[in-house]
């Protein structure tokens, strides 16, 4: 018999994530990973070659830069990023840090849209790129706002650790979205990335949170109040413009 469909389509994204992973691999790598048979890793590998997801490199696959173009309409598509690309930009050059848009998908925090400022560090972050929500100030100030029982989805059985700053306890994180939902921001120091902070303001419709925008930069500029609070009132300001281009389109 063959291999039911579901589970086909399950291992085809397998490979796929397999080959981001690794930067490309061949069928015997591919299949000691998977620990499948180099033949079924081989149909895989060529299936995706097939359909122009993949290249052949001398016997190593790698993923072809179509997903770039998925991802780039996707992007374009989206309702949120086209009111918020502007502001986001604008960001970037009057602050010269990095800001981000961020909205919630399965229970992830995903970056839509950054922009490096003048003065921003690299972080090794990209438009598509995943972290757990409780990890950032980006995902939090989103899922202050959502549903109880939702929350409760996302935190689940328990959360993991990212660096030796990143709070797991489920009863501090519930604290924490109380606090953030009362205040309307989020500012978070070394949760993520050791050295860096993040301070996010939630874009919310009809107090449905739709997605947040946030600045990161070093921790020791962002931990000077009066700085922190220019950010913070920047933010604000895009965020309501961002609201009214989503409601409006203007």
């Amino acid at each position: 018999m063959g291999t039911p469909p579901m589970k086909s389509v399950q291992q085809a994204f397998r490979v796929v994530e397999l080959l981001w992973k690794l930067n490309g691999a061949g069928p015997t790598e591919v299949a000691d990973e998977l620990d499948v048979h180099k033949s079924t890793a081989h149909v895989y590998l060529r299936s995706l070659e097939s359909v122009g997801y993949a290249v052949n490199r001398a016997g190593t696959y790698e993923l072809s830069f179509r997903f770039l173009s998925t991802g780039s309409r996707l992007e374009y598509r989206s309702r949120v990023f086209q009111a918020a690309r502007d502001e986001v930009d604008r960001l970037a050059r009057e602050t010269g840090e990095l800001p981000t848009l961020v909205v919630e998908e399965a229970g992830t925090a995903v970056i839509l849209h950054q922009k490096e400022g003048r003065d921003s560090l690299e972080l090794g972050t990209y438009s598509g790129m995943r972290t757990p929500m409780h990890t950032t100030a980006s995902g939090k100030a989103i899922m202050a706002n959502l549903p109880e029982e939702r929350i409760a989805e996302i935190l689940g059985d328990g959360v993991e650790r990212v660096t030796d700053r990143t709070e797991t306890r489920t009863t501090i994180l519930l604290e924490e979205l109380e606090t953030i939902r009362e205040e309307g921001f989020a500012v978070d120091f070394d949760r993520q990335v050791v050295g860096m902070g993040l301070v996010a303001v939630p874009i919310l419709i009809d107090d449905r949170p739709i997605a947040s925008v946030a600045i990161a930069c070093p921790t020791e500029r962002i931990g000077d109040e009066s700085y922190r609070t220019e950010l913070l009132r920047q933010l604000k300001e895009s965020r309501n413009k961002i609201s009214i281009k989503y409601r409006y389109g203007q």
